[in-house]
């Protein structure tokens, strides 16, 4: 199996660091690539601090942060940053052109074996490779956002994607304390995001019916089915509970939203430029709301999850 020891992360804002940090904690140098020097600085310093942090909470040691950000550095040099690495993972914007053209780009200057992964949490990575040189060394690694708390990254792989790569990146990133699942088919949404759109689509159809509100289907998600869902997954809880199970799907699906599409309410909210807190205003009022205190809460929330005895089987190897 391939060894990856160096690799290149391109994008440092939102989750570009974050990335970096989770495979350095695997024992991989890794170099966060960006156009400037000052955002590829600020790359850095982003994944120095969630290290740290991490470590402050009681989820590494500080060896474990001290050794992972020993093995981080930023660049802004294209070509001299790539030649020589085993990984390069893109974090760039999500435009299929830009893709191609980034991939095109990145081919020209690593090896015929250096594996070439997308960060893209939807965008075909089968029609992304289309036009590559070497289609069957690139694949999806979709990391959950924060990169650095969340453990799941989804691998898509495209009909040319080889078995060698795959298991090759379920490998790594186990050994970076993600917890990796294959996708087999490129499909829309991969695999996450598929199941929380189904879960999108019918809960913005139950406001627009007027069925509940959106604090109320807020709390039902978190304070339900959702709170349970760490502690075993969904087909457990459908095999557990059992005939039960069949009769409530088979009675309550045939209610459930069926648009082919983004709801009406969500077509409205679209066109009056009503869509969360940057404008301030979606299906909450964020005039009342700061997004910083609820993505601290969300942050909390995973790092005391990581630190209990879940968190400890998942730990990085390195």
């Amino acid at each position: 199996m391939k060894q990856i020891h160096r690799a290149v992360v391109a994008g440092a804002g939102t989750m570009g660091p974050g990335i970096a940090g989770s495979l350095a904690l695997g024992g991989v140098r890794t170099t966060i690539l960006s156009r400037q020097a000052s955002s590829a600085a600020a790359g850095l310093e982003l994944a120095q601090k969630q290290l740290l942090q991490l470590e402050q909470n009681g989820i590494l040691s500080p060896e474990q942060s001290s050794k992972a950000i020993g093995l981080l550095e930023a660049s802004h040099e294209f070509e001299a940053a790539l030649p020589g690495a085993d990984l390069v993972i893109e974090s760039i914007p999500e435009n299929m052109e830009l893709k191609q053209e980034w991939i095109a780009r990145v081919e020209a200057l690593v090896a015929p074996d250096t594996w070439i992964t997308s960060n893209t949490s939807g965008l075909s990575i089968t029609v992304m490779s289309e036009k590559a040189a070497h289609p069957e060394r690139i694949a999806t690694t979709h990391f959950w956002n924060p990169a650095h708390l969340m453990p799941l990254v989804e691998v898509v792989r495209s009909p040319s994607t080889s078995s060698e790569v795959v298991e090759g990146l379920r490998e790594l990133l186990a050994r970076c304390g993600k917890v990796p699942v294959v996708v087999h088919k490129d499909r829309p949404g991969q695999l996450g995001n598929r199941m929380q759109m189904a879960m999108v689509r019918e809960a913005v159809h139950i406001v627009a019916e007027g069925i509940a509100s959106v604090e109320d289907v807020d709390l039902a998600a978190s304070l339900g089915f959702g709170l349970r869902l760490p502690a075993y997954g969904i087909f457990e809880h459908q095999d557990l509970v059992g005939i039960t199970s069949f009769q409530v799907c088979d009675y309550v699906t045939r209610d459930l939203c069926n648009e082919p599409g983004a709801p009406p309410l969500y077509q409205s909210m679209y066109q009056n430029n009503a869509l969360g807190a940057e404008p301030g205003k979606g299906f909450h009022d964020w005039s009342k709301k700061d997004p910083d205190a609820v993505r601290g809460r969300r942050d909390r929330w995973v790092r005391e999850f990581l630190k209990g005895p879940f968190g400890a089987t998942i730990r990085p190897k390195s």
